[in-house]
């Protein structure tokens, strides 16, 4: 130590701290779940972008990719994450409100959660 105190460490002084490497078998890692979003014919492709951007962060074309695949296959994996993350998504696409853009939208998509395997 660069003082003579002991078990005081300088600023300077590096300190080792030990962690578990990232491959340890003792780590089990939370599963995984998709967040579904399902097809209708009550919201338009800008809707879907737009959404997409709101509550995902995508980029035009990355949400454009989503609302395509959610219209020719009727579904689309929005996101894979931890449970609670994908129950929070898959809420606020629930919340996401209707689609102001067409008139017989009543309300938002509909989207599920599903455990990946």
């Amino acid at each position: 130590m660069g003082n003579n105190e002991p078990g005081v460490a300088e600023p300077w002084e590096a300190t080792t701290v030990k962690t578990k490497p990232k491959n340890d078998p003792k780590r089990k890692k939370q599963p995984r779940y998709n967040v579904v979003l399902w097809n209708d014919d009550d919201h338009t492709y800008d809707y879907v972008i737009i959404m997409m951007r709101d509550l995902f962060g995508l980029a035009p074309e990355a949400g454009f990719k989503i609302a395509e695949t959610v219209d020719t296959a009727g579904r689309a994996i929005c996101l894979t994450t931890t449970l609670e993350h994908a129950e929070l998504k898959r809420d606020q696409i629930h919340a996401y409100g209707r689609d102001e853009l067409m008139a017989r939208s009543k309300g938002s998509m509909s989207a599920t959660i599903e455990p990946v395997e």
